[in-house]
């Protein structure tokens, strides 16, 4: 087995004519593979206001998952902090957590995970205060470690129900103000190498050289997340990942999507000397290739950015092109042939 831990970012992606309930059980199926297969996380997304994605709330995802699996550790990729209230996020997962104990993780994000539009609903017309993030992180940890101090206001407050096990709190990001708010914090914290391709392995040294330990983790612990298409040869790898290239390329010049293009979509669509740079200029945040190559890019990655745990994101057209690639780098990565 390799010293790199996998895990799986799963955003629930809807494709083209597909309903959202039927990429919903797709999440679940592939939650199970992942399970019997030995990967070490499977964590959903928060996303909003949006016809592609159908994981617009990852605790009650999360709660359904767990029913379906056994030893997988699941969690938020994440919960979007600023959208809410801290005490509501803890019982939450405190509740998750007391229904699969040991199992739960808490990733939280300051990102809007949607338009304007989104952000203004979630806080009934309130304009959203990022600033407050910061606070809002240490309120989430009081609560779900109930150690509100005696001076405040809400003392006696309990986040229940009180359980034998906490969630780890992992911080995500993609810059590097994420970063040291997740050193000064003292908390784990998850890269977003998928959106965010430059710079990230300064990012991660800010984190560490400015780690402060905390209660919650005595040093460093980071992960990597990146989207990755791995298919047997590196042709049929880049016929699958056009997909992705054409729904990126759509989501930044504000197109109309009906959900994951069919690759075909690609190869004919006219690209303009700026798209070609910026589908290349995105490939930054892709690994794509045969199974050889994605580990070999991998292990890069894990030694860049001096991590031994990578979370795997993939998209794909058609689902079992999805979940062949998983299958395939987990037979590259020593999993037993998908049946660890």
């Amino acid at each position: 087995m390799t010293s790199i831990k996998l895990s799986i970012l799963e955003q629930s992606p809807i494709s083209e004519g597909q309903t959202a309930t039927e990429a919903l059980k797709e999440t679940v199926e592939l939650a199970k593979w992942a399970d019997r297969t030995g990967f070490n996380r499977f964590w959903v997304s928060e996303h909003h206001d949006t016809a592609s994605l159908a994981g617009s709330s990852p605790e009650v995802l999360i709660s359904h998952i767990g029913s379906h699996t056994k030893n997988i550790r699941l969690g938020s990729g994440g919960i979007m902090l600023p959208h809410y209230s801290a005490y509501k996020v803890a019982e939450n997962f405190k509740l998750l957590e007391a229904l699969y104990p040991n199992r739960i993780d808490l990733g939280i994000g300051r990102a809007p995970g949607g338009m304007p539009r989104a952000s203004y609903a979630l806080a009934d017309g309130r304009p959203r205060d990022v600033k407050r993030y910061p606070q809002q992180v240490d309120d989430l940890l009081m609560y779900l470690h109930d150690t509100i101090p005696d001076v405040h206001p809400y003392k006696g407050l309990i986040a229940g129900p009180m359980s034998d096990s906490i969630p780890p709190v992992w911080m995500l990001g993609s810059s590097p103000s994420s970063a040291l708010v997740a050193a000064e914090k003292g908390l784990p914290y998850s890269f977003a190498l998928f959106i965010n391709g430059e710079g990230g392995e300064s990012f991660l040294h800010k984190y560490r050289q400015h780690f402060q330990p905390s209660p919650y983790l005595k040093k460093p612990k980071t992960m990597v997340t990146v989207f990755v298409v791995c298919a047997e040869t590196e042709e049929r790898a880049n016929y699958i990942a056009g997909s992705k290239d054409l729904a990126m390329l759509m989501a930044e010049q504000g197109m109309t999507s009906k959900g994951t293009p069919h690759p075909d979509k690609f190869l004919q669509y006219k690209m303009s000397p700026y798209e070609e740079k910026r589908v290349e200029f995105n490939r930054n945040r892709m690994v794509v290739g045969t199974p050889e190559k994605v580990k070999t890019e991998l292990n890069r990655i894990s030694r860049e950015y001096e991590t031994d745990e990578l979370m795997l994101a993939t998209i794909t057209y058609d689902f079992k092109d999805k979940l062949k690639s998983f299958e395939l780098i987990a037979r590259e990565f020593g999993y037993n042939k998908g049946q660890h």
